[in-house]
């Protein structure tokens, strides 16, 4: 497999992440994770480790890209 075949099937495994909310609409990734219930247990420990921040769970549905396509 190629390096990029391992990094399309790691995002199709790891589709569950915790996003941390910031101002102005933006986000920062703080985690990837098989299932919903890893990332909600991660999610529990950074909201009594950080308890001002917004965090949530999030399914992130890859993009695909097709050949010959810009977007």
């Amino acid at each position: 497999m190629t390096k990029s075949c391992n990094s399309d099937l790691r995002s199709l495994l790891f589709s569950w992440i915790i996003i941390r909310q910031l101002p102005n609409l933006q986000r920062i990734t703080v985690g990837k994770f098989r299932n919903r219930s890893d990332a909600e247990g991660h999610l529990q420990i950074l909201r009594r480790m950080i308890p001002h921040a917004r965090f949530e769970v999030v399914f992130d549905l890859p993009v695909r890209q097709y050949p010959g396509k810009n977007t």
